[in-house]
């Protein structure tokens, strides 16, 4: 599997770029701030892009997933997809606006998207945000944790719209995983669940 990061933007965001071996297709997961930059990464491995995944629709993950996409399709949790026409009550102030989205679409816990020849398995994980979402690819042993859990840590569920009780039921659902899954997080470094599972405090505190 061909998988990447970019993390260059002013809040550290990861901006995970994945497909299948050998295909010329890519996903990319939460676009960040810097759209050239990321279009101009995949040139490079002679990928391009065929959709946007987002895990949330906070600003730093989703705010110019309009300008990146073009004319490709954004999948978001419906729970989020209120951010696009109205951004004053995701934290981002009555004069942040995510940008226009041509092809926004929606999906749900359960579904499994399949794009650049892979497969991933969609995870509702509210209380960061309602529509608080992540990706599992099965075969890989992969999970796209966007702001649920990073290493050593987890996200925050002290927002307007955060609910700190639906994030500690997402938390024990992810203690679910195997302990071999990676877990590549929103932000910050590549973790495993075993290792957040033997030695992450706020995960030790919800199980």
């Amino acid at each position: 599997m061909y998988l990447d990061v970019f993390d260059r933007n002013p809040y550290g965001t990861n901006c995970w770029l994945l497909s299948a071996e050998g295909s010329d297709e890519a996903v990319v997961v939460d676009p960040g701030f810097e759209p050239a930059a990321v279009h101009a990464l995949l040139d490079a491995a002679g990928k391009r892009p065929v959709a946007v995944l987002l895990t949330h629709a906070h600003f730093d993950h989703a705010g110019e997933a309009g300008a990146f996409a073009r004319d490709l399709p954004v999948y978001v949790h419906p729970d989020d997809a209120p951010a696009f026409a109205n951004y004053s009550q995701w934290g981002g102030g009555t004069a942040t606006a995510l940008d226009p989205v041509a092809d926004l679409r929606t999906f749900v816990d359960g579904d499994v998207l399949r794009l650049a020849g892979v497969e991933l398995e969609v995870l509702h994980t509210p209380g960061h945000t309602p529509g608080s979402s992540c990706f599992r690819i099965e075969d890989e042993v992969v999970f796209f944790s966007g702001d649920l859990v990073f290493a050593g840590t987890i996200g925050r569920s002290d927002f307007a719209n955060s609910d700190p009780a639906a994030m500690r039921r997402s938390l024990i659902r992810f203690l679910t995983l195997a302990d071999t899954t990676r877990v590549l997080p929103g932000h910050g470094a590549e973790t495993t669940v075993g290792t957040e599972r033997a030695s992450n405090p706020f995960l030790r505190e919800a199980g």
